[in-house]
């Protein structure tokens, strides 16, 4: 497989993942605000498309480069778990449940290979990308500890106590709380986007020789 063919291949593989995202965002808002629906049933019918496609996104990442990547695999099947268990048990809790246990997982292993100089990126990247070990011990630590920020964030957006005292803090009306972890939801996408884009700095400061800067890498698939 060609380097343009592979470029090819995983644009097409991230454009579905991020589709999966937009298509849950965009089902719940058509599911609250256009059928004005409750804020659980509109959770629970927009978890029928998130599943849906992120069977989906697995697959054309299955079709398009004949592999499955360590990363989407392991979003997109949280993202199946945790929206089968949602379907499930009607709880939509368990959903939000899924970005906490995500990004605590995926902490816990970037920063606890810190001590042991073995950096997973390094091991998934090695090949595409050469920077100084300096710079893969780096970019272990900015991702662990956004992966730890992004778990108690999200633990605090999720708690609907959290949320009523927050806004009662700064004065605004009260919200109902899937409203407010939904919109949390589209802004992490956003976050984690920006914060791909700021490591390519980074990453190009510790370049060992004069290779083509690297592609932003959001530590949000999407899904």
């Amino acid at each position: 497989m060609t380097e343009a063919t592979e470029r090819r291949g995983s644009s097409i593989r991230q454009a579905v993942d991020f589709g999966a995202l937009v298509a849950f965002l965009a089902a719940y808002a058509f599911m609250r605000f256009v059928l004005k629906q409750d804020s659980t049933e509109a959770m629970l019918h927009s978890t029928w498309v998130l599943v849906g496609a992120s069977a989906i996104a697995l697959a054309v990442g299955w079709i398009v480069e004949r592999r499955l990547a360590p990363l989407p695999l392991l979003t997109g099947g949280f993202a199946l778990l945790f929206g089968v268990l949602t379907l499930v048990f009607h709880d939509p809790k368990l959903l939000q449940i899924k970005i906490t246990v995500q990004n605590a997982l995926l902490a816990a292993v970037l920063l606890g290979s810190l001590p042991l100089r073995k950096y997973p990126f390094k091991y998934l990247l090695g090949e595409a990308l050469k920077i100084t070990d300096a710079g893969w011990r780096g970019l272990t630590l900015r991702y662990g500890l956004y992966f730890a920020v992004v778990a108690v964030v999200n633990e605090l957006v999720r708690n609907p106590a959290v949320v009523e005292a927050t806004l009662q803090a700064l004065n605004r009306p009260p919200a109902d709380p899937y409203d407010v972890w939904m919109a949390f939801r589209g802004g992490l996408w956003m976050a984690s986007a920006a914060f791909g884009i700021w490591q390519v700095f980074f990453i190009m400061k510790h370049m060992i020789r004069d290779d083509e800067p690297a592609e932003p890498v959001s530590p949000d698939t999407g899904l």
